[in-house]
């Protein structure tokens, strides 16, 4: 097999399926795309930055992504949609992998990550309103403690991980922190099969099973 098919073969085993269709519907939902593509052999990692002038999370390193609306299908068209709408990105041309174990965030918000390879030729066309930015990394920089701060501040996923990544192309220097560290680095231990050098706080061997137990403990507190 080929990198491409590796990594779609590693994902697949951890997709959540209808495994939390039973979830309260009274939840507010949300879904996150995961962008993976292929360049000169290495796997890399979209992400997106938000406007400066929106009212929260401002500036902010991010996915493409955003609240369930009503004509949505499923979480996985969420996410198709809000990348659609956010960076251009056409849903015929994403390939999706899987849909990974959900998170409540702090704010009570159901968050669904959809994993996807999207093709090393896509160019962005950021909505202005929403994405000030956009930008690729090494997925294997999740794996690594240079650049990598971890705060005993608790979390959904335990401790708070930060990384400052500085992109050779701009010269511009990205914080990603939060949950978006956390997903980003949960994905490349699971596609790359390589644990990274710094203690996550949370349970590498059986990711899934680890955060269905920290969802369960937070609906039984709602």
């Amino acid at each position: 097999m080929d990198l491409k098919e590796k990594t779609v073969a590693a994902l697949k085993k951890h997709d959540s399926g209808e495994e939390f269709l039973r979830l309260p519907a009274a939840l507010p939902a949300a879904s996150v795309l995961i962008p993976l593509l292929l360049r000169d052999g290495q796997l890399r990692l979209l992400l997106t930055v938000r406007s400066f002038h929106l009212k929260q999370h401002a500036g902010e390193v991010c996915f493409p992504g955003g609240k369930r609306e009503s004509g949505d299908r499923d979480e996985v068209h969420t996410a198709l949609r809000e990348a659609e709408e956010e960076i251009g990105l056409h849903p015929d041309a994403v390939q999706v992998i899987c849909k990974l174990f959900p998170v409540l965030n702090k704010a009570g918000l159901l968050i669904t990550p959809v994993v996807a390879f999207i093709e090393d030729s896509f160019e962005a066309r950021p909505n202005t309103d929403e994405v000030s930015e956009v930008f690729t990394l090494p997925l294997e920089f999740f794996t690594k403690a240079a650049d990598h701060s971890g705060y005993p501040v608790p979390s959904v996923f335990g401790p708070t991980h930060s990384f400052m990544y500085t992109d050779p192309s701009t010269g511009h220097i990205h914080q990603i922190w939060g949950l978006t560290a956390a997903l980003a680095i949960t994905v490349a231990v699971l596609a790359l099969g390589k644990k990274p050098e710094f203690e996550v706080g949370f349970n590498l061997d059986d990711p899934a099973s680890g955060f269905k137990d920290m969802l369960n403990r937070r609906l039984s507190k709602l």
